[in-house]
């Protein structure tokens, strides 16, 4: 049985053109630990297709989640993935995991932010160098 201390982070999105403002939110999520000591458990929730195209538009996602879970498990930030694919799959998957901080994208300060009720902490992250998923697909 393993009786390591583990820091639990969690953050969401589609993760749909995985880029760089991705993998540098993945590596900051993961070091949002409070005593060196202290390992921390990155796990990932990503929305399922069907919630991403009702979010995004008909031609979204770009990759299929197949394809979104097997590049994010390649990153070596990133623990764990799991998928929903609705606001309740999503709560119900924080509260299961418990996590003590959740690392959210800085224009959502001031939103309701589902599961926030289940976590110790939330921290704002801003972009990296203006990144988007949207802004890359519209040749930007």
């Amino acid at each position: 049985m393993n009786t390591e201390p583990t820091k639990r982070v969690w953050l969401n999105g589609t993760f749909d053109v995985v880029h760089l403002g991705h993998i540098k939110l993945f590596q900051y999520a993961k070091e949002q630990i409070l005593f060196p000591s202290i390992k921390t458990n990155l796990r990932v929730g990503m929305d399922d297709d069907i919630r991403v195209q009702s979010m995004k538009g008909p031609n979204r996602p770009i990759n299929s989640l197949s394809n979104r879970i097997s590049f994010l498990k390649s990153i070596r930030h990133v623990d764990e993935v799991v998928t929903f694919g609705s606001d309740d799959e999503l709560r119900a998957a924080i509260r299961e995991y418990s996590p003590h901080i959740m690392c959210i994208g800085a224009e959502y300060r001031g939103c309701t932010i589902i599961g926030e009720e289940f976590v110790q902490r939330v921290i704002y992250v801003e972009k990296y160098d203006d990144l988007s998923t949207t802004k890359i697909i519209n040749g930007g």
